[in-house]
C-alpha cells in the first residue's frame, strides 16, 4: 500500500497522535501544518525554501490551477510535481469551496454546482466526476471530495439536505476515481449538529476512503462550536485513517485540533500575515512597522531556526516593509512558514513523551491572546 499512516503514539493525557504518513512522494511525520500553494507556489517562496522550513506537504488549489493554467497544461508538464519541481507529497482540495465563496451566479443541483467563473465570466458546472477528474490531470497524493461547505449559522433542514447531497457526491466521486496512486478524502460536513456529523461521519467511514477531512469550519462560527464540530466528526471515524482539519492556521486551531485527533492542517494565514508585516512568533505577534523596532538589531524569535531569524534583524524587516520591498515580505513568509512547522515539531515531541496538554497550554500561553487572527 503507497498511502496510509501508521500511528506510533497516542498521547495517554489526550486525543493529540503521533504517527506518519506514508504516500507516494515520501514519508511525513503527523501531525503537520501544509503550506498553501494556490496556484502551485507558497507565494513568495521557492520550492526549496519551503523543504528548508520543513514543509511535507504542500496544498495547491484545483479551482484556481483549472483556470490557470488549465490542468491540462499541468497534465503534460508531468502533473503538480513536475510543473513546480517539488518531490515532496502534494494535496489538491476539490475547488468546491472557492466556488462557494468565489464564484458568482451559483445553482446548486444535484448534479453538481452551476456557476458563473470569475476569471472570464463563463457558465460552468462542477460536479462531482468533473473534480475528479481535474484532480486526477493535476496529479497530487491527496485529492478531495466534491462536498458544500455549508454556511454558519444555517437551519436544520438545509443543513440535512445539503449533508446527504455532499453524501451522494462523495459516492460519485468514489466511483469516478481511477488513480491507484492518488489518496481520495471524503468531507465530514453537517454543520453544529451532532446527528448530522454522527451521520455524515459514519456513512463516509463505510465507503472506505483512504483519509477523511473536516469540512464546514472556521467559517465565522465562535471557537467553542468550531471544537465540538471536530469531535462531533472525528469520533466517528476510522482510528487507522488520517484526519484532515481544512483551513486554520492559528495556534490554537492547530493545537486544539491535535488534541482532539486531528493530523493534517493548512491554511493561507502565515503567509498572508507576512505580507502584511505580521510575523507570528513564540512570543506573540509582531507588528513590524512599529517604530520601537526602527533600532531593533535581534532577530524576530530568539526561539526561531529559520533563514530570516539567522540572519535577519526586527530592524531591517522593518526597513523593508516601510519600503515595501518584497524581500522582506519573502523574509516574514520564510518565517511564519518555519514557525508554524517548528510549532507542530514541538508537538509531536510532546505526544510522543505524554505532555501534549503541557506543551499545548505553555505555547498558547507565551503566544498570548489570538483574537484578531
Amino acid at each position: 500500500m503507497s498511502f496510509y499512516l501508521e500511528i506510533l503514539h497516542v498521547d495517554k493525557n489526550s486525543g493529540a497522535r503521533y504517527g506518519i504518513l506514508h504516500t507516494p512522494h515520501g514519508d511525513v511525520e503527523t501531525p503537520m501544518f501544509m503550506p498553501v500553494g494556490t496556484l502551485a507556489t507558497v507565494k513568495t517562496l521557492s520550492p526549496e525554501e519551503i523543504k528548508e522550513a520543513g514543509a511535507g506537504v504542500i496544498l495547491a488549489n484545483t479551482y484556481h490551477l483549472h483556470y490557470r493554467p488549465g490542468e491540462d497544461i499541468v497534465a503534460k508538464a508531468g502533473g503538480l510535481h513536475a510543473f513546480m519541481n517539488y518531490d515532496g507529497p502534494m494535496l489538491t482540495d476539490s475547488g468546491g469551496f472557492q466556488v462557494f465563496s468565489l464564484a458568482k451566479k451559483r445553482q446548486l443541483k444535484e448534479e453538481g454546482v452551476h456557476f458563473r467563473n470569475d476569471f472570464n465570466g463563463d457558465e460552468e458546472l462542477l460536479s462531482p466526476e468533473k473534480a475528479i477528474e481535474i484532480e486526477e490531470k493535476l496529479g497530487a497524493d491527496i485529492i478531495m471530495s466534491l462536498d458544500e461547505c455549508i454556511p454558519y449559522p444555517a437551519e436544520y433542514e438545509y443543513v440535512k439536505a445539503s449533508t446527504e447531497r455532499t453524501l451522494r457526491w462523495a459516492k460519485r466521486g468514489l466511483l469516478a476515481h481511477k488513480r491507484e496512486d492518488q489518496a481520495l478524502f471524503g468531507i465530514v460536513q453537517g454543520g453544529d449538529f451532532q446527528d448530522l456529523r454522527e451521520m455524515c461521519a459514519k456513512e463516509l467511514a463505510a465507503m472506505d476512503f483512504p483519509g477523511y477531512a473536516i469540512g464546514g469550519t472556521s467559517i465565522g462560527e465562535p471557537k467553542d462550536v468550531c471544537f465540538r464540530m471536530i469531535e462531533n466528526g472525528v469520533r466517528y471515524l476510522p482510528f487507522e485513517k488520517p484526519r484532515y482539519l481544512m483551513g486554520v492556521g492559528s495556534l490554537d486551531y492547530l493545537l486544539e485540533g491535535a488534541a482532539r485527533g486531528i493530523d493534517m492542517f493548512d491554511c493561507v494565514l502565515p503567509t498572508r500575515l507576512a505580507r502584511h508585516g505580521t510575523p507570528m512568533t513564540s512570543l506573540g505577534r509582531v507588528n513590524i512597522q512599529d517604530a520601537k523596532y526602527k533600532e531593533d538589531f535581534t532577530p524576530l524569535d530568539p526561539n526561531c531556526d529559520c533563514y530570516t531569524c539567522r540572519h535577519y534583524t526586527k530592524a531591517y524587516l522593518r526597513h523593508l516593509h516601510l519600503a515595501k520591498e518584497e524581500f522582506g515580505k519573502r523574509l516574514n513568509s520564510i518565517h511564519n512558514i518555519r514557525f508554524l512547522i517548528k510549532t507542530m515539531e514541538g508537538a509531536r515531541k510532546a505526544i510522543q513523551e505524554d505532555r501534549f496538554n503541557e506543551y499545548k497550554d505553555e505555547v498558547l500561553r507565551l503566544y498570548g491572546d489570538e483574537r484578531g487572527f
